[in-house]
């Protein structure tokens, strides 16, 4: 260590306080540091995941998207890692378990997660690095942000196009009609400070922004002083602060800037406001326009305030017997509830918002006397004191569970605490809400509590906007016209030596993409860095006298998980569609002599909610092999164990499937939301769809969550026109469910087994273990098929799959072929698809579930020429000189995934389920050690055996403008 860090280490932060939060098992720590200001939160926890993360107050003043292009661009390369593209480098020289940087709409933020300390200190110098020493090229500026080029780049008479990541990324964002929604709002509920602008950036505003804009914003925005540090782990706090200060902040001197947001300029009457969106489909725009009216509310670093406003929005939009989420759903001037229900803390000052869609335009006025009707209830007579309790249940639950199921919990954390202090409030406030949890209960016990709190926080609220989003199908051509007008203008004012300065610019982008860099400047971890073996759970089993009864031991702070696994039956066809609604339903109706609203409340009071989901996978050594399973799950208080066990068996045993309205409502809901999802995982349901063909798997994947879902629930949703319809579906689910009944059960229960009431699960007649005579397992017709599919759909860019059928998990190829997905990512699709070709992303990947080797693209101006770059991919694997470095960094990747922790609970459940389908411990170390043997003449085999290009499937959801170009590739037409 060098003396100036070991100076650092002593003077460089200052402690302003340090906190332990019990219920989290964690220590808090707020710093500053002396010289530049910048703020240091420290958790420090038994935990060897360590998190890292910084963040800069990002304050937009446009839609350019100035802040999201710089946090593109800033990754391209750095004063000490003089290398193109650095933070996809290390991802594939990395073993993290998470690694991003996002874009929010007033701060800009760089995390990464790691278990293994040498990396983790490899990834803190190069984040650093970028974050602050970042060289901003004018060309990885033009790649990642926006540019012209000819469309045949080396005839200047063709059209100009834009290209650009973020502009194509922000494309396929603003086709989903949620952003558009959340855009529109926030335009007009905050018409003064930097949430009116589209911090992403709005695809037309884009090529408005200049390097040296973004040079200049980043000069006063990513400077220490405007920086707040992140840290979670067991790493010491003196040893990490020693490095912010050896490697970066002993070079700064302090900015003379505060970058802030102000409070909003409130109004003083509500407003009503009507806009239209794109809407290309061909069913036509009834039922397709969105109602929100949404509060403006206090700030979002005033604790008392924020719970407030969450327990008021949980109390009025929990659950289907919620007061509003009621009348939301139950009303007849809309579908289903909008996807923007509830109540947003992400930026500086909380909105509540509510609304439906599916609807017209001229029930505005209805919508809105419905929600203020509701609340005028509310403020009148109150609401029962045991649904208060309900909602204050829910938000201890929240805070009690510990996460890492997604993102790192730790990083989950971090993000809890940023808001606050990118607005320069209490960071840990919201870490530790235990105290003010208290506080609002004992504030429940007056019965006018809640009726003064729905006055004071929205009827008397004159900060009100009412927006109506209608579908046009004019707007998409009047703005691909207006972008084709910009760039004809923008050739017109090009003489001979603009139009040559253009095809030379789009040539030097190009060396530049190509040209290959020195990666050994940059930090690595190796093979030999690997653990020997997978981490092993310490949580004890035992079956408490049930063999059916699966109980584990481990830490869950307070909380027990409760799942029952019920193998799936024999089914016809018909039945297997109807079981998303099924599993879905199960949940949501009423039980025994209570409706669903009773129900629904009996879930609040001792749950956190009841899910169904369903679950068929073949064997490791056999895809086309299947079995299945329906999962109930739910979780609560441990004090709730035995209520739990009661809740899931009435759940089980007695469904409602006599709620035919409530089933309708339902489905409508259900197609709501699949169809407003689409554009954001649509490189997911691509996938899905090629490798429909492939195995019994991989044809329910695309049934049950692809796009034959949704096109299934449109059409039966279309279907039921009259009272008989609906009786029939309903004797449907019964006799489905009549079948479940006959089917073997298991039961998980994970917790710290101390808490346990034992005696309910002794004499709990569910656990004995019943002989199921005459069952019929679950079997499932499949024939095999190549598909070749155009999914035309309201999209501004496409999303390409093709699919080859390969092997299972344990068959000895299965190895290789995951590690080819990395290699080819890595060195070749990476480069073809996102850097040249503009998609925000594409790659390949092995799925081992289904038996099936997967090449894909993400929000992609292309489709013809991705199509091809999949295959001169596999060109490029056979043909071109290739080092073992590759490789290794490949298996990296591999192994990185394999080995990413869980939540305890989270690992629980993951192994148990993995052995129902005979993945245990021994299969799944197997193919880890083979990953780490796998060689370059291995990759080569395994692609030349599997990936032959007369045996590829092909789907590609897309515009309509690209039918044409699907036609000649010989795909068939599809739509939902």
């Amino acid at each position: 260590m060098s003396a100036h860090a070991s100076l650092a280490t002593c003077t460089a932060f200052e402690l302003l306080r340090k906190e332990r939060i019990d219920s989290l098992n964690i220590e808090v720590s707020e710093y500053r540091h002396s010289k530049t200001g910048a703020q240091h939160i420290h958790i420090a926890a038994e935990n060897t995941e360590n998190v890292f993360l910084v963040a800069l107050r990002t304050v937009p003043t446009d839609s350019t998207g100035i802040a999201h292009v710089l946090e593109h661009t800033a990754l391209c390369g750095s004063e000490k890692y003089q290398v193109r593209d650095p933070f996809f480098m290390m991802v594939r020289r990395s073993l993290n378990t998470f690694m991003n940087a996002f874009t929010s709409s007033d701060w800009t933020a760089y995390p990464f997660a790691s278990q293994n300390k040498k990396d983790f200190n490899n990834l803190l110098d190069v984040y650093l690095d970028a974050v602050f020493f970042s060289r901003l090229n004018e060309l990885d500026f033009a790649q990642e942000g926006h540019r012209i080029e000819f469309k045949d780049p080396n005839n200047t008479e063709s059209e100009l196009v834009f290209k650009g990541v973020v502009f194509n990324e922000m494309k396929g964002a603003m086709s989903s009609i949620t952003s558009i929604l959340w855009h529109t709002l926030c335009k007009y509920l905050y018409p003064t400070t930097t949430y009116q602008f589209n911090s992403g950036g709005a695809p037309e505003c884009i090529p408005d922004l200049t390097h040296d804009q973004l040079k200049a914003f980043y000069k006063t925005h990513y400077h220490p002083s405007n920086a707040i540090f992140m840290t979670f782990g067991d790493i010491p706090v003196d040893e990490l602060q020693t490095n912010f200060e050896d490697k970066v902040l002993h070079r700064f001197e302090p900015l003379d800037i505060k970058i802030s947001v102000p409070d909003e300029k409130r109004y003083s009457k509500p407003i009503a406001i009507q806009e239209n969106y794109a809407f290309d489909g061909e069913e036509g725009i009834k039922n397709k326009t969105h109602i929100i009216i949404s509060w403006l509310l206090g700030n979002t670093t005033n604790l008392e305030e924020n719970m407030e406003a969450q327990l008021l929005s949980s109390i009025l939009l929990d659950n289907s017997a919620s007061p509003l989420q009621k009348a939301l759903e139950t009303n007849n001037i809309g579908l289903s509830p909008s996807p923007l229900c509830g109540l947003d803390d992400s930026q500086r000052e909380l909105c509540f918002v509510c609304g439906i869609e599916g609807s017209e335009p001229k029930h505005a006025d209805a919508l809105e006397e419905l929600v203020m009707g509701v609340l005028r209830d509310v403020a009148e007579n109150g609401v029962p004191k045991e649904e208060a309790e309900a909602s204050l249940h829910q938000m201890e639950l929240g805070q009690r569970e510990i996460g890492g199921d997604g993102y790192p919990y730790g990083l989950q954390l971090i993000l809890t605490a940023l808001t606050n202090a990118t607005h320069r409030g209490d960071p840990i406030a919201l870490l530790d809400i235990d105290s003010t949890l208290q506080k609002l209960q004992r504030s429940i016990q007056n019965p006018d509590y809640i009726k003064q709190l729905v006055r004071r926080l929205l009827l008397e609220n004159t900060h009100r906007v009412r927006l109506t989003l209608a579908p046009d199908t004019q707007l998409s051509k009047k703005t691909e016209a207006l972008e084709a007008e910009r760039l004809a203008a923008i050739k017109e004012s090009l003489d001979e030596a603009g139009k040559q300065a253009v095809v030379n610019k789009s040539m030097q982008l190009s060396e530049r993409q190509q040209q290959k860099d020195d990666e050994s400047v940059l930090p690595k971890v190796g093979l030999k860095d690997i653990p020997k073996k997978m981490s092993r759970s310490t949580a004890s089993k035992k079956h408490q006298g049930s063999p059916l009864l699966n109980i584990y031991n481990t830490g869950t702070n307070g909380l027990v998980y409760q799942q029952a696994i019920i193998q799936l039956p024999k089914l016809t066809e018909e039945q297997i569609n109807l079981l998303p609604i099924y599993s879905h339903g199960l949940t949501e109706l009423g039980v025994g002599d209570k409706s669903y609203l009773d129900t629904q409340r009996w879930q609040s009071q001792i749950s956190g909610g009841v899910s169904g989901f369903l679950s068929a996978k073949g064997l490791p050594h056999d895809a086309q092999s299947l079995s299945g399973h329906l999962i109930l799950s739910t979780k609560g208080l441990a004090k709730n164990q035995s209520k739990l066990t009661d809740l899931m068996q009435a759940t089980i045993e007695e469904p409602r499937f006599d709620e035919l309205p409530r089933i309708q409502e339902l489905i409508a809901q259900t197609r709501a939301r699949q169809e407003s999802s689409i554009t954001g995982v649509g490189h997911r349901l691509a996938m899905t769809a090629a490798s429909r063909g492939a195995t019994p798997g991989a044809k329910l994947a695309h049934q049950w969550g692809g796009l034959e879902s949704i096109r299934h629930i449109k059409q039966l949703d279309a279907s039921l026109k009259s009272s008989q319809d609906l009786l029939g579906l309903g004797e449907q689910l019964t006799e489905l469910h009549r079948l479940v009944l006959t089917a073997p059960r298991k039961y998980l229960l994970i917790g710290e087994t101390d808490k346990f009431d034992y005696k309910s699960l002794e004499s709990n007649p569910c656990f004995a273990e019943l002989k199921k005579l005459g069952f019929k397992a679950f079997s499932p017709t499949h024939t095999t098929c190549r598909v070749s599919e155009f999914w035309k759909l309201n999209t501004q860019v496409n999303f390409c799959a093709k699919s080859y059928s390969t092997v299972s998990v344990a068959h000895p190829d299965a190895a290789a072929l995951q590690v080819l997905g990395e290699f080819l990512r890595n060195g070749y699709l990476h480069r073809t698809i996102r850097e040249q070709g503009g998609a925000y992303g594409g790659g390949a990947t092995q799925d081992n579930t289904t038996a099936t080797f997967k090449f894909f693209s993400y929000r992609d101006p292309r489709l013809a020429a991705t199509l091809d770059d999949f295959d001169l991919s596999l060109d490029w694997l056979q043909n071109e000189k290739h080092e073992r470095i590759q490789v290794e960094e490949s298996i990296l990747g591999v192994i990185s995934s394999i080995d990413k922790p869980s939540s305890p609970a989270g690992e629980i459940k993951h192994a148990f389920h993995a052995e129902l389908y005979g993945r245990n411990r021994e299969v799944l170390e197997l193919f880890r050690n083979q990953v780490r043997e796998v060689t370059l003449e291995d990759l080569q085999r395994v692609a030349d055996r599997y990936l032959k290009k007369e045996s590829a499937s092909i789907a590609v959801i897309g515009s309509n403008e690209n039918s044409a170009v699907a036609d000649t590739l010989n795909l068939s037409l599809m739509t939902l």
